[in-house]
């Protein structure tokens, strides 16, 4: 584990956000569906989407890149691939090409990931499309991966999902069941938790030339046979990374400004915009510009959030709530424990560890801040949003450590880097520091 040292710091600057991992994933995978040359740009280059990127070309896809640029020459009927694809941490990754799968034209295509993907639920996912007259299933009949499918096609029909757990069951049926040979009707079983990210499925595949009908509260879409058109995409800035980076200028900043972001395309967690006002930071947004400034806050106000749509901002706002003179409560985080960790424990054992009284609950936190944050050791669990989020909340102390840097490969690479230029205080130490 790579262990790093963070010292209280004031920061102020300008950052360009970095690209959306949800859509580069999206798009990806859409354009390897898709005949013809498709030019994707401005594409994120992390450990989830290069599993993405590698899992489309074991089914058959032509990807080439220069720089941020990928040229993308897809199929809809693959070939089976040539060894077990490896999606490694990236729940996204192995729910889109497990649907994708079902396209081989015969034989058995098999998906796993590490230790940690291997314990995310995919059972809501067999069971659709199983429905569907697809034969897939769980090697260990556990219900997560390792995953088999059978190829031979979608055949259509109807499929009931449980929407509780995760968005990206239903982002996976409706990215490759437009090739179905009849018709695909998609019920959502409960509430739908992460809307949003449905939501930027669809206008993916609405630019690649596929619209989906649906109901108006995302409980029900019908997809018809059709095919996706070559296009050039360009991916937008990523909210879920700004979220942080605007979280620590209102912590630990004088003046931050972030830069290249996308106001157009739906992403949920740029309702972290709305969440620093209503906890009373100083926000300016120019959408026209695609800029965000924030600046410092002596001190928040608490408030209660409801999360179901935007649950990776649950790290975001926990460490927001640090620096609340009131209670923070944190609502709809069921779906939290299913990330690569169970996020909301693993929050609660951390956070403790500056001095906040919490209280956690199967769907909620509630997070009453110290007068003084405490120096602190902090473990990430591997999880490259807590290791972002516990960095920001220990530029607070005097001096705390976080152990986990290497995780941020999966959705940010450049955050050490971004937060150095950005004036904190950051450093790497030997792991007995």
């Amino acid at each position: 584990m790579v262990n790093i040292q963070i010292k209280k710091s004031i920061i102020s600057g300008v950052i360009r956000c970095p690209s959306s991992k949800s859509y580069s994933h999206r798009a990806i995978a859409i354009g390897s569906l898709t005949e013809g040359r498709s030019v994707i740009r401005n594409v994120l280059l992390s450990r989830d989407t290069l599993a993405t990127l590698s899992a489309c070309r074991s089914l058959g896809a032509i990807i080439n890149h220069e720089d941020e640029t990928l040229h993308v020459e897809g199929k809809h009927k693959f070939e089976t691939p040539e060894n077990i694809i490896n999606a490694e941490n990236s729940g996204t990754t192995i729910r889109i090409i497990t649907a994708m799968s079902a396209l081989v034209k015969r034989g058995f295509t098999i998906m796993t990931g590490d230790e940690s993907l291997r314990k995310r639920p995919m059972q809501p996912l067999i069971d659709a499309l199983t429905q569907l007259g697809v034969c897939c299933y769980s090697s260990k009949l556990n219900g997560s991966a390792p995953i088999i499918v059978k190829g031979g096609g979608i055949k259509g029909g109807t499929a009931i999902v449980n929407g509780a757990i995760s968005s990206q069951f239903t982002s996976a049926l409706l990215i490759s069941c437009i090739y179905a040979d009849s018709r695909v009707t998609i019920r959502i079983k409960g509430e739908q938790v992460s809307k949003p990210y449905i939501k930027a499925t669809m206008a993916t595949m609405k630019a690649f030339g596929v619209t989906i009908d649906n109901d108006p509260k995302l409980l029900e879409y019908y997809v018809d046979n059709k095919k996706y058109r070559s296009t050039v995409f360009d991916i937008p800035a990523d909210f879920s990374a700004a979220a942080l980076i605007l979280s620590a200028g209102v912590l630990a900043g004088d003046k931050v400004t972030i830069n290249g972001l996308n106001f157009r395309l739906p992403q949920g967690d740029s309702c972290i915009v709305d969440i620093i006002r209503k906890m009373g930071g100083n926000i300016k947004v120019d959408e026209e510009k695609g800029e965000v400034t924030v600046y410092g806050s002596t001190m928040l106000e608490g408030g209660d959030f409801d999360l179901g749509d935007t649950p990776d901002l649950l790290p975001v706002v926990s460490v927001l709530a640090l620096k609340a003179k009131s209670l923070v409560k944190i609502r709809g985080i069921f779906h939290a424990r299913f990330k690569e960790t169970d996020r909301v424990a693993n929050i609660t054992s951390q956070l403790i560890k500056f001095g906040a009284t919490i209280k956690e609950t199967n769907n909620e936190i509630e997070i009453s801040a110290p007068r003084v944050l405490k120096n602190a050791s902090l473990e990430a669990f591997n999880d490259h949003r807590l290791f972002m989020a516990f960095t920001i909340a220990s530029m607070l102390t005097e001096k705390s450590n976080v152990t986990g840097a290497e995780s941020i490969d999966v959705s940010y690479p450049s955050f050490i880097q971004d937060m150095t230029k950005l004036k904190a205080s950051i450093k790497t130490v030997p792991d007995r520091e």
